[in-house]
């Protein structure tokens, strides 16, 4: 499978290039270039801006997108709009700090959430 992981081999991102590649999946990273930019040799890195710097991913097709670094809604939209023809699925990774203080004991998805200015 092709994989395309937006984001870089750091928290979360780290553990979705391990296991991708020791499932035999080949792996292409987009991020800034910044951390860890000797990590995995064997991946393919393709470098940009998370706000408007997307022209590294046009014209490429992969079957999954993995996007564990969307702080943005309007951010992550770019992504997944450029790539709506180019992937069979996006797979956004959301966190629980989208969600209000305090958070509830046993709350759901349906939580009220933290307005951005």
């Amino acid at each position: 499978m092709e994989l395309l992981l937006i984001g870089g081999p750091r928290f979360l991102g780290l553990a979705v290039i391990e296991a991708a590649l020791a499932a035999g999946h080949r792996v292409t990273t987009f991020n800034s270039g910044r951390t860890n930019p000797d990590a995995f040799p064997a991946v393919e890195k393709l470098h940009g801006n998370r706000d408007g710097e997307l022209a590294a991913l046009a014209g490429r097709r992969w079957d999954a997108v993995i996007d564990t670094s969307g702080y943005v809604p309007r951010i992550v939209g770019q992504s997944a709009l450029l790539l709506r023809d180019a992937v069979d699925r996006y797979l956004f990774v959301s966190t629980i700090s989208v969600y209000s203080e305090p958070l509830a004991p046993n709350a759901t998805e349906d939580a009220p959430v933290i307005e951005l200015a």
